[in-house]
């Protein structure tokens, strides 16, 4: 079996999904929220609106603050490029006609449950990764390997707290 080798130039990505027992409108305000993924992910520590705005757009623009044991903490500007109540919140990091990463939330209605699905996708714009790529390009594949696997273990850990909160009802502040 051959294993394809990953490039950071191909925009690697991920994604997870999970059935919610709750509704879509439920699952949406919690979606929408941008504060709440910093309650489940170790790396996302929380994000604020800029420019005055004060609710979720298209076109609106957050920054959000994160940590990494390996990197230290920094902040990223984000614009929402993709928002589609009750569907889809999505948004770019940096620059929005040539980001570094996309993130995105899909929901789906399934019977009464609403489906789930965190995606990312890095690049094509540079990132943090780079440097790292920069310095031993010969285990680039390794790199976006593993860095795709944290932020796997991130989203699983969002998307399942996003449930827990749907479903008993917890505090979702």
């Amino acid at each position: 079996m051959q294993v394809h080798e990953l490039r950071f130039s191909e925009c690697p990505t991920t994604q997870c999904d999970v059935v919610i027992d709750a509704r879509q409108s439920v699952v949406w305000a919690l979606v929408s929220d941008i504060e709440l993924p910093a309650r489940f992910s170790s790396e996302f520590q929380g994000a604020s609106l800029c420019d005055g705005a004060t609710e979720m757009g298209l076109g609106v623009r957050f920054v959000g603050r994160n940590r990494h044991a390996a990197i230290g903490s920094w902040e990223t500007t984000s614009t929402i490029s993709e928002f589609e109540p009750m569907r889809t919140f999505g948004y770019v990091v940096g620059d929005p006609a040539n980001p570094s990463s996309a993130w995105r939330f899909t929901l789906e209605a399934v019977g009464s449950s609403t489906r789930l699905t965190q995606w990312m996708r890095m690049g094509p714009a540079r990132s943090g990764i780079n440097a790292a790529i920069d310095a031993m390009p010969d285990k680039e594949s390794k790199i976006l390997d593993r860095r795709l696997a944290e932020h796997r273990q991130n989203m699983v850990r969002t998307i399942e707290g996003i449930r827990d909160v749907a479903e008993r009802g917890l505090d979702s502040k």
